[in-house]
């Protein structure tokens, strides 16, 4: 459907996804057209239908809009669907569940316009939430602690990350390579746009409350941790310098208890005994994981890492195997030394427990590299 009959190609794509929505569709699509043909702009409704089982495509056909089946379940796949299909310079999406205030249509468009954004969004946080439409975790935590992480690490100025209400500009949309099906789809977009510098405006809406006994497509903790999971991701950065210092203090610490022995502060603290000395390699070993997964993260991601991570990825294979074979050879070497101290004891209790920390440290940080390179070499092929 066009707003304006003599044009062959609107200028706006509006995207609905849908899934079984009949009890709501009508509604949305008419707010929607009664605000964008008082813009003039001329204009198409999309609905991408995820499989809907109700009359939900009926209803839209005979709205006017474009009916687009979407195979792949999921939120953001429907609206990749939709969006991909949209025939617009600028594709816009909102949920078709009466929740958001459509009549702002108009504006969002007009505010990617005269500001030449990539990206409009609709702020639920800044206008007015009608009492019951967003969940007190939704509201209070879910949507401020994910906004400031996106905020925090890929230094943008968002009210609402997870806001459903958008304008995007299709050529910026396609360059950002979007693969996100699941509710994630709306971090994956914001975040994108940020690391490409896009130009992203909000201005102040508002949501609603939306039909009672309506079921929400939403699953509050599945879907925010697919949220959190994205946005880290995304950030391999925080890991690769969070891990490596961590490992690195520990280990440093560790030697300095090794060679002090328990060190007493202040007349009361005893530190770099042996349970100071546990503390440590665990600090240790969980440094090296997220080290290592930084570097996992860097195989998928366009991001730079540092030089030290970018020669373990790229760790020649030679060097790899004779890492594998030392470091195995070293934890035989270890057990066969306690099993030798063991017997010439008599089989008796052991006083080794403080050397025995610290060598556990040390081959504990190389069984971890060394598993962790594996898998990380691994990966690699798998990937090729």
């Amino acid at each position: 459907m066009l707003s304006t009959s003599n044009e062959t190609t609107p200028r706006l794509s509006f995207v609905f996804p849908c899934l079984n929505e009949e009890e709501t569709i009508e509604t949305c699509v008419t707010q929607v057209k009664q605000s964008l043909d008082q813009s003039g702009v001329s204009y198409e409704v999309v609905v991408a239908d995820n499989g809907s089982t109700d009359r939900s495509r009926e209803i839209a056909a005979s709205l006017g809009c474009r009916v687009v089946p979407v195979a792949e379940r999921g939120y953001g796949a429907a609206l990749r669907g939709g969006i991909e299909a949209a025939l617009g310079e600028y594709a816009m999406f909102a949920d078709c569940d009466n929740t958001y205030v459509y009549s702002d249509a108009a504006r969002l468009y007009q505010r990617a316009l005269d500001t030449e954004a990539d990206m409009a969004i609709a702020s639920r946080i800044t206008g007015r939430i009608e009492p019951g439409a967003m969940p007190f975790l939704h509201r209070w935590l879910g949507t401020p602690v994910l906004t400031w992480l996106i905020n925090r690490l890929f230094h943008g100025h968002l009210t609402d990350c997870n806001s459903g209400f958008r304008c995007i500009r299709k050529t910026a949309y396609t360059s950002w390579q979007i693969r996100s099906n699941g509710m994630e789809f709306a971090s994956e977009l914001l975040i994108k746009a940020l690391k490409a510098g896009a130009t992203t405006f909000e201005i102040q809406s508002g949501l609603r409350k939306g039909p009672e006994g309506r079921i929400a497509h939403l699953r509050t903790w599945r879907d925010g941790m697919r949220h959190l999971l994205f946005i880290f991701s995304e950030k391999p950065k925080l890991f690769e310098l969070t891990g490596l210092l961590t490992l690195l203090l520990a280990t440093v610490l560790q030697i300095m208890a090794f060679i002090t022995g328990p060190v007493r502060v202040a007349g009361v603290f005893h530190v770099f005994d042996m349970h100071s000395q546990l503390l440590l390699l665990l600090a240790a070993i969980l440094g090296a994981q997220l080290y290592l997964f930084a570097c996992m993260l860097y195989i998928q991601g366009g991001d730079k890492p540092l030089p030290l991570t970018e020669k373990l990825i790229h760790l020649d294979e030679g060097v790899l195997f004779f890492t594998l074979v030392t470091t195995l050879a070293t934890c035989i070497a270890l057990v066969a030394y306690i099993a030798i101290q063991w017997s010439l004891a008599g089989f008796s209790n052991l006083n080794l427990a403080r050397n025995l920390l610290f060598g556990s440290h040390i081959l504990a940080v190389s069984l971890t590299f060394s598993a962790g390179l594996l898998g990380l070499h691994i990966l690699k092929k798998a990937r090729k």
